[in-house]
This record gives structure tokens, sequence and C-alpha cells, in this order.
């Protein structure tokens, strides 16, 4: 029996309340900026009162996008392309490294067990390595400014391969025999058995690499060239790249909310799948 302190129970909850605060404190501060005017962000100290000016500078960035001495296209269509970024880079990086772990796992073939150490290798190799051979191969192709140009060379995962490698092992092998008897075969065995097993860490992976495309930001910041291509991440660091005498910080402040809101529901909508895919041993 665990016994239970309250004095212990009370210091718990200080230190978990001074986190939550900690980390808080800078979203509150960036909202209320985003609420104010150009002049009022301006100030030094900031004041920490909400501002009149949300609808304005909300509505401003989302369909007009910065103009003045620093121009920036609508954040909407920002959004967008990062939501498409991110969301065939999450698709593409669990599809592929499913497929690859299932023949690694499940197929007999001679160097079968070099093959995965290739893959697993290139953990060493991210894209900030090879960043100038594959924006040739890139270029050479007339991918540039392109939704493939912007996902398809960040899609082959070594870690998704290894963690789906690791899970398929587990699966006992009395139920791949199963299937066999009864008739069924390789993608009949993946897509009915081994699915629905790893549906968990399929959304544990799948938040994960969500949030990696959609904080991207070398890579696009090289391919994309064209405005109408520019993820959020690009556009923030287009608005404040006039210097502070142009930088219009209640506009910067408001697309950088909107930059968060995505990942955040993505992560809040599947917090309960994505921890049990993390911690959960059951198979």
């Amino acid at each position: 029996m665990i016994e239970r302190r309250p004095i212990l129970d009370f210091l718990s909850h200080v230190v978990l309340v001074l986190g939550v605060l900690i980390v808080f404190f800078p979203l509150y501060v960036a909202f209320v900026a985003s609420t104010q005017s150009a002049e009022q962000s301006a100030l030094s100290p900031l004041s920490l009162a909400p501002g009149g000016e949300f609808m304005n500078n909300y509505s401003t960035v989302l369909f007009k996008g910065a103009a003045g001495q620093v121009t920036a296209p609508p954040v909407l269509h920002m959004l967008w392309v990062s939501l498409a970024t991110a969301l065939i880079i999450a698709i593409g990086k669990i599809s592929i490294s499913m497929l690859s772990a299932f023949a690694i796992v499940y197929f007999r073939f001679p160097g079968r067990g070099l093959f995965f150490w290739m893959i697993f290798v290139t953990l060493m190799l991210p894209v900030e390595v090879r960043i100038t051979p594959t924006y040739q191969v890139v270029s050479d192709l007339g991918m540039l400014n392109s939704y493939a140009g912007l996902s398809v060379p960040l899609i082959a995962s070594a870690t998704a391969t290894f963690l789906f490698r690791q899970f398929f092992l587990t699966v006992p092998d009395e139920l791949a025999e199963a299937a066999r008897i009864d008739g069924a075969g390789p993608l009949r065995f993946l897509k009915d058995v081994l699915w629905p097993l790893s549906r968990t860490n399929v959304i544990a992976l799948f938040v994960i690499m969500f949030i990696y495309g959609w904080n991207q930001y070398l890579w696009p910041l090289i391919i994309a060239t064209d405005t109408s291509m520019y993820p959020i991440g690009i556009g923030i660091k287009t608005l404040i790249s006039g210097g502070d005498s142009a930088v219009e910080w209640n506009l910067v402040m408001a697309t950088m909310i909107l930059a968060m809101l995505p990942p955040g529901l993505v992560v809040v909508v599947m917090q309960k799948w994505f921890v049990k895919g993390l911690v959960d041993s059951e198979k």
C-alpha cells in the first residue's frame, strides 16, 4: 500500500503549476501582442492587457497578408501549404516505413539484415547533410516550388522503419501461420492482422511526423523561391526580415499564434492514442 503524504502532494502540484505558468506565459504575451496595434506592441515594456485589434489583426494576416515595408502572402495560404506538406510527409513516412519493415521481418531474402542496417545508417545523414545533392536532384526533376519538392525528399524515415520492425518482431509467429493456413497472402496479412495491431503505433508516429513536417524550415527555404509556396515557418521569417523598424509585431504574433494551432490541435485530439502508442506494451 502506498502511503499518501499531503505535503509531497502539495509540493508536486506547486511544481506542476509553476511549470504550466512558465510554459503558458510566453504564449499569453504573444496572444496579447497579437490583439494590440503596431504602436502598442512595439512599446517596452509591453502591456499585458489585451488590446482591441484582435479581429483586425487576425483578418489582416489570414486573408490579406502583411504589407508596407515587409510584404508576406496571406497566412491562410501558408497554413494550407504547411498542412499539405506535413500530411504528405507523415502519411508517406508511415506508408513506406511500414512496407519496408514488413518486408524485412516477414520475407526471407539474401542480405535483408544488410538492407536494414543500410536504412538505419541513414539516420546519420539528415537532409541538412545531403542538402546540396538532394537539391540538385529535385531541381533536375523540375520539382522546385511544388508540393512534391517540399515533401518527397523528406518522406524516407529510418526511425519509423526501425520502430515498425521492432513492433513486428513482437507479433507472435502463430498469427502469420494461421493467416497462411487460411489462405491469406502477404498483403492480406498486413491489412487484416498487422494494421489493426499497429494502429496506436501508427497514430503516435503520425503525430511525431506531422509536427516534424509542419516545423520544416531549412529545406522549404531552399526549395520555395515563389511566395505562393511559402510554408508558415518561412512566412514568419519573412515578417521579421525587415529590421526592427519595419516589423509589425502585432501581425507577427498573430501569425505565430495561428501557426501553433494546427499542430496543437493534432496533439490534443490524438493525445490519448499518442500516449498509448508510446507506452502500451500489450499486443
